[in-house]
């Protein structure tokens, strides 16, 4: 029944939706006429490289030729040397994906070479990629002598030549969940395996993957594995193919030797017997593949190390433009030239970096740079929101805020680039918001949401993160989900989808029941109960019951939000419950934590630990009073991430993400603009994307801090649906101290666009609405009706 379930829920989200290009429709493929293949006798559960190639003679090329393409961990596919595509995009082994690529323009009449390089990193792959083991499935649409299904006439080898570095040999500051460095030894590349020259001895007949099946020989894909002879139950790729293209590598801004500065605008050579280091900015982070190409030197030795910041002798980082006598740190790979003429190193799997160093040990021969490019690659997202404000602070929150979100996208969201490249809850509905209001791009979001349907256990809780071979489960972060479902249902009208994924919603609220007590706060929860991150490590803190008012405001947010989803789409009588659960958990957040000498909602019924995000929570959901919750907000206002003043511990950059909601939601919006004043403090500091945390942080890019730009869009902008499916629009803009502002917004019927001028204590707006789509214009407690088309409002 749950394969039935993920079937027709992946059929819809192959249709497309307004406002977005449409994904071509591909219904879960059954009658799969390929079969997968390997190496015959490889150990195919070990980090392995692999070549495959397949020869096809046209007598004409064909206007489509349409394949279906995946492999286990990933491949990377040619068509007479030139680069298609590469995937699949991370699944687990019930909902594994293959890619969808057209080879016509690739094509050519007569012979034709078809390639492809696959690879499994085995104990080094990232956390992130789940896996069986190594082997490679094409198929194509095409008949008899023009088809190229797996097996027939695929020749396999190992890449002797190209492996994953044992981290263990690197020098990283901390935990690293993402791939492993790699290492090309150019003396054991074969160099030819991707020209048409014939096949050398090391090339052998695929064979199927199936070695210990119960059916020997038989490894026909199928869409679900009910026969027993396959490992991956296949599915469509829904999603867009991630960018490939050029970008800059950076300019040396440090070399040893002054000659070598020219690199890379021009080829320089290292001589023999040298040991010299060339430091490059590119000014910005970025994701990409650099590619690295040199010529003799054989014997010597490359060491890439791709850093986000340079640090200094204590291991800190500060102002990021800072050089000096500052150092790389972080992932590396390794090159081993063997004198060869053009010789190009390329990771299997891009990297993240804004500064890249080479160390360069050359032996008895000189070594020629000649070139070091980079092709970047993310989801290919299209700013089409706007902002423009005349602050150039702000200009520049919202540039640094939307690279921090590209970066942390690709075929998952993830919370970092960098150091863990997972997809977690928390960081996920953030990256979702801003995926719909920035880009009006929802394809990745229900990537994610389905994962994280998936991942549930038989408990009813989601994992904290997904995909992921190393499970964590984080309880709040199933609360979120229930809240990011809520948040998909009020900026897309598409009922049949969110409705398929309610029952996950109501295993999630089940599981938090049976952890309510008399008094509706939750007891201590199993697992990792990560609220935010604070000064002092993590929340929440328990009393001496194990009792936790954090916990508990993030259990009585997800009620609220799945009482909304349950009266609008699913079960009233279910809705209704929620209600009662709602009211009673307020209730007793209140009278177990309300502090009324502090004026404050306390962590937990000691009332001792008091923090912003337990009074955010408290003022969001309504267990402060109305008239009370201004005065909250404005004790709170103060205190800046990374201090604890007054014993109030500060929220991270995250956890304003809920500050500026709870800001809107009393009535205080046109306080947010000087609530960014910490992302202003980081502007001197040249971050090129925004840090995890405060301080002397791990990551410099994290999902989790780029929200200013969905805020300045929904609470200065004032731009935000009015009910489920964006049916309608409320447009409320908080400027704050800004004279004027124009923005635009990509509604699914097309651009909503404000234009806002002070006049004394008034606004002169101009709103311009898509389609037919109406709302109503808020501004100091008065409400103007907004028409399809052109608005004109004087507000006083």
């Amino acid at each position: 029944m749950r394969q039935i379930f993920a079937v027709f829920a992946l059929v819809l989200a192959s249709l497309p939706l307004p406002g977005q290009s449409p994904v071509q429709p591909d219904p879960v493929h059954r009658d799969w006429k390929a079969s997968w293949i390997t190496h015959p006798t490889a150990p195919l559960r070990e980090p392995l490289v692999l070549h495959f190639r397949r020869a096809l003679d046209l007598t004409a090329v064909p206007a489509s030729y349409p394949v279906r393409v995946s492999a286990d961990n990933r491949f990377v596919l040619y068509v007479n040397g030139r680069r298609v595509g590469d995937g699949p995009a991370r699944g687990d082994l019930s909902h594994w994906r293959y890619e969808r690529f057209d080879l016509a323009p690739y094509l050519q009449t007569g012979n034709n070479l078809i390639t492809a390089t696959v690879w499994n990193f085995g104990i080094y792959a990232p956390v992130a990629q789940m896996s069986d083991r190594t082997a490679f499935l094409l198929e194509s649409e095409a008949e008899g002598a023009n088809s190229i299904n797996t097996p027939k006439g695929w020749l396999v080898e190992i890449e002797p030549g190209q492996k994953a570095l044992d981290r263990s040999t690197v020098s990283l500051l901390t935990y690293m969940a993402a791939g492993p460095g790699e290492e090309t030894d150019a003396a054991s590349y074969d160099w030819n395996w991707n020209s048409p020259s014939a096949a050398g001895p090391s090339w052998v007949p695929a064979a199927s993957p199936m070695r210990d099946s119960i059916f020997p020989g038989t490894s026909k894909a199928h869409a679900w594995d009910t026969t027993g002879d396959n490992f991956w139950g296949l599915v469509p790729d829904t999603l867009p193919h991630m960018e490939y293209k050029p970008t800059s590598a950076g300019q040396t801004v440090r070399a040893d030797n002054v000659s070598l500065k020219a690199f890379p605008g021009a080829p320089v050579t290292v001589p023999a017997g040298s040991h010299v280091h060339l430091l490059l900015d590119r000014k910005t982070l970025t994701t990409a593949y650099p590619l690295l190409s040199v010529s003799g030197g054989k014997g010597s030795y490359i060491r890439l190390t791709y850093s986000e910041a340079l640090y200094d002798k204590n291991l800190h980082k500060g102002d990021r433009d800072d050089v000096g006598d500052r150092t790389a740190r972080g992932l590396q790979d390794s090159f081993l030239p063997d004198g060869g003429v053009h010789r190009t190193f390329e990771p299997l799997w891009w990297r993240t970096w804004r500064y890249l160093d080479l160390d360069i040990q050359t032996a008895n021969d000189p070594l020629t740079l000649e070139s070091l490019k980079a092709n970047f690659t993310a989801y290919p997202f299209e700013e089409r929101a706007t902002f423009k404000s005349g602050d150039t602070d702000l200009d520049k929150i919202w540039e640094i805020s939307w690279r921090t979100a590209r970066l942390d996208a690709h075929e998952t969201y993830m919370d970092t680039p960098y150091y863990e490249q997972l997809q977690y809850v928390g960081d996920t509905r953030i990256q979702a918001l801003i995926s719909y209001t920035v880009a009006g791009d929802d394809r990745l979001a229900r990537q994610a949401l389905e994962a994280f349907s998936d991942s549930r256990s038989p408990d009813g809780l989601t994992r904290s993160r997904y995909p992921s071979s190393l499970p964590q489960t984080i309880p709040p972060f199933s609360l979120l989900y229930v809240g990011m479902l809520h948040d998909y249902w009020l900026y897309r009208s598409d009922p049949a989808f969110v409705r398929s994924l309610l029952p996950g919603t109501r295993g999630v609220l089940d599981w938090f029941a049976a952890h309510e007590q008399s008094d509706g706060l939750l007891e201590k929860l199993p697992w990792w109960s990560f609220i935010d991150w604070v000064s002092k490590g993590t929340i929440p803190t328990y009393d001496a019951h194990g009792e936790s008012c954090v916990t508990t405001l993030q259990y009585l947010g997800a009620l609220d939000a799945a009482a909304d989803m349950e009266k609008g789409l699913g079960d009233p009588l279910r809705a209704s419950r929620y209600q009662s659960r709602a009211a009673r958990v307020r209730t007793g957040i209140h009278d177990k934590c309300w502090s009324a000498e502090r004026g404050l909602l306390a962590d937990n019924s000691d009332r001792k630990v008091f923090s912003q995000q337990s009074n955010i929570m408290a003022v969001l959901y309504d267990v402060v009073p109305r008239e009370q919750q201004q005065a909250v907000l404005h004790k709170i206002l103060t205190v800046e991430p990374g201090t604890t003043p007054d014993g109030v511990m500060s929220a991270s950059y995250y956890f304003r993400f809920y500050l500026a909601r709870a800001l809107e939601h009393a009535g205080m919006a046109d306080d947010y603009l000087p609530s960014l004043d910490p992302w202003r403090k980081l502007l001197p500091l040249h971050f090129s994307t925004w840090p995890e945390i405060p301080g002397n942080t791990r990551s410099d890019s994290h999902a989790w801090s780029a929200h200013p730009v969905y805020d300045m869009l929904t609470l200065v902008a004032g731009i935000e649906p009015a009910g489920p499916g964006f049916a309608t629009v409320r447009i409320a803009p908080h400027l704050g101290s800004l004279h004027s502002l124009t923005a635009s917004f990509p509604h699914p019927d097309g651009a909503i666009r404000v234009d806002y001028r002070r006049k004394g204590a008034g606004l002169d707006a101009t709103i311009t609405l898509p389609g037919k789509l109406a709302g109503n214009f808020v501004f100091h407690g008065k409400t103007w009706p907004l028409k399809p088309g052109m608005n004109h409002i004087q507000a006083e």
